[in-house]
């Protein structure tokens, strides 16, 4: 059996997603955030004062990676952990000033990033492909 990676739906989605997180890279570093903290962003943006497996369960990683970025979001003055209110093990992670205040710019960024790789796409066309993302994504998640 040979194998074209050409024609491989997992060789053609870990390229792209190589390809688009290293555009946001380009358009968020001057932010002073990094892709791999964006998709915790995105969470505490739509819904901050989270604790650390709400965002582990909603992003769908491993607790050590959530821990790490987290860490690391600390100590970029990007979050603050606060103790939860009725769980004295339980720290509630919450956005700093900094974090809040490139949020529009962030935004932006991303979508100009995702306009620019869709360029060649009709609107039908955006719609097909982000439905057909999700349903694989859903597929993948049920193992």
């Amino acid at each position: 059996m040979t194998f074209n990676h050409a024609t491989s739906a997992g060789y053609l989605v870990n390229h792209m997603a190589r390809l688009f997180f290293e555009e946001l890279r380009k358009q968020i570093e001057p932010l002073g955030i990094v892709p791999g903290q964006f998709p915790t962003l995105l969470a505490l943006w739509q819904q901050d004062g989270q604790t650390q497996r709400e965002l582990v369960d909603k992003l769908d990683v491993e607790q050590a990676t959530m821990a790490n970025t987290l860490n690391r979001m600390e100590r970029d003055g990007l979050i603050e952990r606060k103790d939860h209110p009725t769980d004295g093990r339980a720290k509630i992670i919450c956005l700093t000033e900094k974090a809040r205040s490139v949020r529009d710019d962030a935004y932006a960024a991303a979508s100009a990033v995702n306009d620019a790789a869709l360029v060649g796409f009709t609107p039908d066309e955006r719609a097909q492909f982000i439905d057909f993302m999700q349903r694989t994504i859903r597929t993948l998640q049920k193992d």
